[in-house]
């Protein structure tokens, strides 16, 4: 009798302890972009599905003393950046010179291994949705598409 409840405690145990084991574990977690920002620069990363059997980390740069976006993938193979492609948020964004401005960007996953980049603008109050992908002219390199391109406010009245 002694034998068998050390079997089952023993058998409990274990049970228990796989149980923790996957509550603990889980499911995958999602990959979060990792944004930072120093004086006037913002970067941020996000998956790019340049190939569909090979995705790769794309990192996006925004300049505010050019006024521009720029994004870049990782080869993979050899662990070098593919050229730059780049977007004027100046002339993007209607943005007037001189004015302030004050751009805040993040991405989000809108398929397994595409990000898309969120930018906004708080002055003119407008919201772009920006993608990253491989050139289309047989280049090597990636392009940035905008999809969208709307306001979320109005801007401020006199400007």
């Amino acid at each position: 009798m002694q034998d068998v409840n050390r079997f089952l405690w023993l058998c409990g145990g274990i049970a228990l302890g796989v149980l923790g084991t996957v509550l603990y574990l889980g499911t995958g977690k999602p990959l979060l972009a990792n944004t930072d920002r120093s004086e006037d620069f913002v970067i941020t990363t996000g998956p790019v599905a340049v190939s569909p059997k090979a995705p790769t980390d794309g990192v996006w740069l925004l300049d505010y003393r050019a006024g521009k976006l720029l994004g870049t993938v990782i080869d993979r193979g050899a662990g070098k950046i593919v050229g730059w492609a780049e977007v004027d948020l100046v002339n993007e964004f209607q943005v007037q010179p001189k004015q302030p401005v004050h751009f805040m960007m993040t991405t989000g996953n809108i398929s397994t291994g595409q990000a898309a980049l969120y930018v906004a603008e708080t002055t003119t109050g407008k919201f772009g949705v920006y993608t990253m992908g491989p050139r289309t002219d047989g280049k090597a390199g990636v392009v940035i598409r905008r999809h969208d391109l709307v306001l979320f406010r109005q801007p401020p009245q006199g400007n």
